[in-house]
């Protein structure tokens, strides 16, 4: 019997069935790491290839937290993709939703860094398989059965991932699924930034938490003013918008009120992918009880931060994102180090 199985199977009877906690749709491809830190990418000597992908490492990410998740997408029908699939299975994520494509390749990214907390991404994809999952590919009854619903912006860039974005998003609200949208944007990929916040904006009003960094803030409400421009986001549906920092942390917006949620200080090694972390970390704490919406409480959400904070702070510590996703056991362990309850 699979993981699903046996989850529904526990329900009791009358009550509603969802065998998974969270389901990701997104890119799933090979990150390529480089050697060293403080070269620009064309000084590069070598590069190291890692699973990645924003929606990828969130459900990773969640899994080692203890939720059950799912993963929607496309790779190609080659050796790279079917090594993220044995990834993703050996991570115990639930690959129903993976599809492969044998016209085209699995997306690559070359990564350079600059330093430890900032990066360079040079995407591989012309096109790449996660470019053509089709809404006809959806597995519905996955996304029929999930208690939330995460994707990114990258997959609305172009169809028809773009149309499979939607459609799963639409069949997620039907559910009742928590909807969230990490926009992750990557300015190379879109025409240009207009149409990438045009985009966004579009599907805002169907997302009930959104996660932006600064320049995500700046680039779709004009300002970097942290309360401008999460009320100005939560003022377009949402009910939660969040602002991750980086080295200082991050920032909440809901109805009820906003704060700063400070960061854990780490030796920083390799800063990407710690936003992925984050949004695992975060889910995790919205799904901790029955109804999400009932945690929209200031106290609620600072607790719930500072748990995501410690996640994105312990996959700091290696390189290459799924390599360092910390369990939910590292994580207690770090916070109760510093004498902070989860």
């Amino acid at each position: 019997m699979t993981r699903a199985a046996a989850a529904v199977e526990s329900e009791g009877e009358g009550q509603r069935q969802y065998p998974m906690d969270v389901v990701c749709l997104g890119e799933l491809l090979i990150d390529l790491f480089p050697a060293e830190v403080g070269r620009p990418l064309a000084e590069v000597s070598a590069f190291r290839p890692v699973p990645g992908g924003a929606p990828a490492n969130v459900a990773v990410a969640a899994t080692r937290l203890g939720l059950r998740a799912g993963f929607v997408g496309k790779v190609g029908d080659d050796a790279f993709g079917h090594h993220l699939q044995q990834v993703l299975v050996a991570e115990r994520v639930d690959v129903r939703g993976l599809r492969f494509d044998a016209k085209v390749r699995t997306t690559l990214a070359f990564i350079a860094q600059p330093d430890v907390n900032s990066y360079e991404i040079l995407f591989y994809r012309n096109p790449g398989a996660d470019m053509l999952l089709g809404p006809e590919e959806l597995d519905r009854s996955l996304l029929a059965s999930t208690r939330a619903f995460h994707f990114g912006s990258i997959t609305l860039i172009a169809e028809p991932s773009r149309s499979a974005t939607l459609e799963a998003l639409r069949l997620a609200r039907v559910a009742g699924a928590l909807t969230s949208l990490d926009v992750n944007y990557r300015p190379t990929l879109w025409p240009d930034a207009e149409t990438a916040r045009e985009a966004v904006l579009g599907v805002l009003p169907a997302a009930n938490m959104v996660k932006v960094n600064e320049i995500e803030l700046g680039l779709l409400t004009g300002t970097d003013d942290l309360a401008q421009g999460s009320a100005t986001l939560l003022g377009l549906g949402p009910q939660l918008v969040v602002v991750t920092l980086g080295p200082e942390g991050s920032y909440f917006c809901c109805a009820q009120g906003a704060g700063h949620v400070p960061a854990f200080t780490v030796e920083t090694v390799d800063a990407t992918g710690c936003g992925d972390a984050f949004v695992a970390g975060l889910l995790t704490g919205l799904l901790a009880g029955e109804d999400w919406r009932a945690l929209l409480a200031v106290d609620d959400l600072r607790r719930i931060l500072r748990y995501a904070n410690a996640v994105g702070a312990l996959t700091a510590l290696k390189q290459g994102v799924i390599p360092a996703l910390p369990t939910r056991e590292a994580v207690g362990r770090f916070l109760a180090a510093r004498g902070v309850t989860s």
